[in-house]
C-alpha cells in the first residue's frame, strides 16, 4: 500500500492512547508526528477516571486503543475517553482500533444476544464519530454502527512476507482450515497464483449453524397445541464426515490462512492433518494473534513451523514462549489513514484491488 520511502507530514490534531503505549499505537504516533496527552487513573473501586490534559476544542481526536487481556477494562477506557472528548468539544472523534473486540459475538447463539452490536452502539453513544479498524471477523459488522466504518486489510502485508520470507512459495498451497474459511483461502490463492486446499470433517466449532439462534426453540412434540395435519417437520442432524483434504498438499508447502488466531486447537489439529497427507513444512498466517491461555506452549509441541500474525494485538510475552511466532507491523497503513482522514482525502486507494471476499 505505501511505498518504503513515504515520510508523513507533522499533523496538528491530537491523538490520545488508552492505555499504556503499545507497539503498534507507539508506531502510528511516531509516524503522524502527533502528541499523546492524558492518562487513566484507577479509582480503589477499580474504576477508570480520564483527565485530558491539554485543551481539545475544535480539535480532531484520534483515540488509539489497542485490545489487551482484559478487553473489558480496555473498552471501558475506550469509551470514557470518548465521552471525555466529547463533552470537551472536541470537532471530531475518531476511534482508531486494530482489533474490534467481540467481533466473534456477531450472531444469535440460542438464548443469547449478539454483543458486537452492543460494543456498537455504546460506542456512537459515547461520541464517536469515525471508526478505523481491521480485518473484521464478518465485514456485516460495519451495518452495527451509525457512523462511517473504515475496516482495513492485512492482507498485502501477509502476501509480502510470503513472497519475501518464504524462499520457495511457488511450490505452496493455500490452506483452508475449514470451508467457512475458504473464501479467504481462495482471496490469497489467485494473488499468489497458487493452488488452494480445503479441510473437511473437523469437528464443529461456535461458529457453526448448531449453535445458531435458529435451533433454540424445544424440539420436543407439543402435540396438544398443534394439530396433526400441521405438524412442522424436525430438521435432520448434522453428522461429522471423516476427516478429509479436498486439494493436493503431498510434497508442498501448507499454508493455513485465517482472521484470528485464539483457540489454537484447530490449526494443531489442521496442521497434523496435513502432515499425513504429505506437506513437508506447515505455516499458520492470521492477522489478529490473540494466542489465549496455553497457545503459545501447544504452537511450540505442535507440527507448525511458523506461526505470522500482525500486531494489531501485543504478543510480545507469546513471542517469548514460542519462537515460533513472527510479527508483521502494519502501523503504516493505519497512520496513512488517519492522515488521509484528517486532510479529508479519499480512502480508495487503501482499498485498491480489494474484492468482495477479501
Amino acid at each position: 500500500y505505501i511505498a518504503q520511502d513515504f515520510v508523513l507530514p507533522a499533523l496538528s490534531f491530537w491523538s490520545a492512547v488508552c492505555t499504556s503505549i503499545q507497539p503498534v499505537s507507539e508506531c502510528v504516533c511516531f509516524l503522524t508526528s502527533s502528541s499523546s496527552s492524558s492518562s487513566h487513573l484507577p479509582f480503589v473501586s477499580i474504576e477508570t477516571r480520564v483527565q485530558i490534559q491539554e485543551s481539545v476544542r475544535g480539535k480532531d481526536v484520534f483515540v488509539i486503543q489497542t485490545m489487551s487481556k482484559d478487553v473489558n477494562t480496555s473498552i471501558m477506557e475506550m469509551l470514557i475517553m470518548v465521552y471525555a472528548c466529547r463533552t470537551s468539544c472536541a470537532r471530531s472523534i475518531t476511534g482508531v482500533l486494530p482489533y474490534f473486540p467481540y467481533s466473534k459475538q456477531c450472531k444469535m447463539r440460542k438464548r443469547g444476544s449478539i454483543v458486537t452490536k452492543l460494543i456498537a452502539s455504546m460506542m456512537c453513544k459515547a461520541g464517536l464519530t469515525h471508526l478505523i479498524t481491521m480485518d473484521l471477523h464478518q465485514k456485516e459488522i460495519q451495518g452495527f454502527f451509525n457512523i462511517p466504518v473504515d475496516n482495513l486489510r492485512a492482507s498485502p502485508f501477509l502476501l509480502q512476507y510470503i513472497q519475501e520470507e518464504i524462499p520457495d512459495y511457488r511450490n505452496a498451497v493455500i490452506v483452508a482450515k475449514s470451508p467457512a474459511s475458504a473464501k479467504r483461502a481462495q482471496s490469497f490463492a489467485e494473488r499468489l497464483r497458487l493452488g488452494i486446499a480445503v479441510i473437511h470433517g473437523e469437528a464443529q466449532d461456535a461458529e457453526s449453524d448448531q449453535v445458531d439462534g435458529r435451533h433454540s426453540p424445544p424440539t420436543v412434540k407439543t402435540t396438544g397445541a398443534i394439530h396433526p395435519s400441521m405438524e412442522i417437520p424436525l430438521l435432520i442432524p448434522k453428522e461429522k464426515p471423516p476427516i478429509t483434504v479436498v486439494g493436493d498438499v503431498g510434497g508442498r508447502i501448507a499454508i493455513i490462512v485465517d482472521d484470528i488466531i485464539d483457540d489454537v486447537d484447530s490449526f494443531v489439529a489442521a496442521a497434523e492433518t496435513l502432515k499425513e497427507r504429505g506437506a513437508y513444512k506447515i505455516f499458520v498466517m492470521a492477522t489478529h494473534g490473540l494466542l489465549s491461555s496455553e497457545a503459545p506452549r501447544f504452537i511450540e509441541e505442535s507440527a507448525i513451523d511458523e506461526v505470522v500474525v500482525t500486531n494489531t494485538i501485543p504478543h510480545e510475552l507469546q513471542k517469548l514462549q514460542c519462537p515460533k511466532i513472527k510479527t508483521v507491523d502494519i502501523s503504516m497503513i493505519l497512520s496513512e489513514a488517519i492522515r488521509r482522514i484528517y486532510n479529508g482525502e479519499s480512502m480508495s486507494y487503501l482499498f485498491r484491488n480489494i474484492g468482495v471476499d477479501d
